[in-house]
C-alpha cells in the first residue's frame, strides 16, 4: 500500500465530503480514491468514513485521524518547500579542492566575485597538487588540470591550459637557444613530476611527435617552484602560461620552440554523479566557465 497516497486521498474525501469530488481534485478515478481509502482502513483496522448515498462523513476515529493527517501532510509540504528553496537559493557549505598554483593565482581572485553573488554560501577551499578522491574526501567540486582518465566521476571542461617551453635570457645566452626538440637533451631541465607522461616531454610539430627524456636537475610537483628556478637561470622548463605570464611579459623568461606544441591540458571541474546536482555546485561551475571563458591578455611567446 502507498500510505502517503492513501493518506492524501482520505484527507481530500473528508474535505470534499465526497469520493467523486475528491477524485476530481486529485485527478484520479473515483474507484482509485475509494481503493486508497479502503486500503488505509484495512491497514488501520478501523472504519474511518461513514458512507451514505448523499454524503461521506468521518467517524469519530476518522475525525481524529483526519486532524493528525492534516498536520503530517502540512509538515511534509513544508519540508518539500524548504528543500526546494535550498535548491533555488544556494546556502550551506561548498567544499572545493584545486591545484595549489591555480588556486592562488587564478581561483582566489575569481572566488571573491562568486562570494559576493552568493553571500549565504560558506566555501571551504583546500589547495593541493596531489590527486584527491572527491568521494572519499567529501568534496563537492574538484578542479583538476590534467588529461583525464575514464572514471565514474563527472567532469566538465572549464578551459584549456596553454604551456610554453621557456628559460631565462641569461641561461639561453650561456647555453644557446634550442631550435629543435632533440636539442633539449643537451640542456639542463626542470620537470614537473605528476604528468601522465611522467618526466618525459612530448613536443609536436610539422615534423611529427618528439619524445624527450630531459636530463633534469629539479623535479617538483609545483610549477611555481619550477618557474622561479627557471627565472634564476637553473634550466629549461615547460610551464603553464598562466603561471609564467608575468615573467614572460617582463622578459625574465623567454619562450622558444614555439612552432611545437605540448600535449593539451585542460582545467576540469569534477564532481560525483548524482541525479539532482546541487544548485550550489551547478552555479559554482557555471561561474567558473563564464569567468575563465574570457581570454587572458596575449602573451608574446616569440623567441626573444
Amino acid at each position: 500500500m502507498d500510505k502517503l497516497t492513501s493518506l492524501r486521498a482520505f484527507v481530500k474525501v473528508v474535505e470534499a465530503a465526497s469520493f467523486s469530488e475528491a477524485a476530481r481534485r486529485l485527478r484520479l478515478s473515483r474507484s482509485a480514491v475509494s481503493k486508497y481509502v479502503a486500503e488505509l482502513e484495512e491497514d488501520l483496522g478501523v472504519q474511518l468514513l461513514s458512507r451514505t448515498t448523499r454524503r461521506v462523513t468521518p467517524t469519530e476515529n476518522g475525525q481524529a485521524y483526519f486532524e493528525r493527517a492534516l498536520t503530517i501532510l502540512a509538515d511534509l509540504d513544508a519540508a518539500d518547500h524548504a528543500v526546494s528553496q535550498l535548491q533555488a537559493t544556494p546556502r550551506g557549505l561548498l567544499r572545493v579542492n584545486a591545484p595549489m598554483s591555480f588556486g592562488t593565482m587564478q581561483l582566489g581572485p575569481a572566488l571573491a566575485g562568486f562570494m559576493k553573488q552568493y553571500p549565504e554560501l560558506q566555501i571551504q577551499l583546500a589547495l593541493s597538487d596531489e590527486h584527491v578522491d572527491p568521494v572519499q574526501d567529501g568534496l563537492d567540486v574538484t578542479l583538476r588540470i590534467a588529461e583525464l582518465e575514464s572514471s565514474s566521476l563527472i567532469a566538465r571542461k572549464i578551459m584549456p591550459i596553454e604551456r610554453a617551453v621557456c628559460a631565462s635570457p641569461g641561461y639561453l645566452k650561456q647555453h644557446g637557444t634550442p631550435k629543435h626538440p632533440s636539442e633539449l637533451r643537451d640542456h639542463t631541465c626542470l620537470t614537473y613530476g605528476y604528468l601522465s607522461t611522467g618526466n618525459q616531454w612530448k613536443l609536436t610539430g610539422k615534423d611529427g611527435d618528439h619524445w624527450i627524456n630531459p636530463p633534469w636537475t629539479l623535479c617538483a610537483n609545483n610549477a611555481e617552484v619550477l618557474r622561479d628556478a627557471a627565472v634564476a637561470g637553473c634550466g629549461v622548463a615547460v610551464l603553464p602560461v598562466f603561471i609564467a605570464a608575468s615573467e614572460l611579459k617582463a622578459g625574465k623568461l623567454r619562450a622558444f620552440l614555439t612552432d611545437y606544441t605540448t600535449p593539451p591540458l585542460t582545467l576540469y571541474a569534477i564532481y560525483p554523479p548524482t541525479r539532482h546536482l546541487a544548485v550550489k555546485v551547478r552555479l559554482f561551475i557555471d561561474y567558473l566557465v563564464a569567468t575563465f571563458a574570457r581570454p587572458p591578455a596575449a602573451i608574446d611567446k616569440r623567441p626573444g
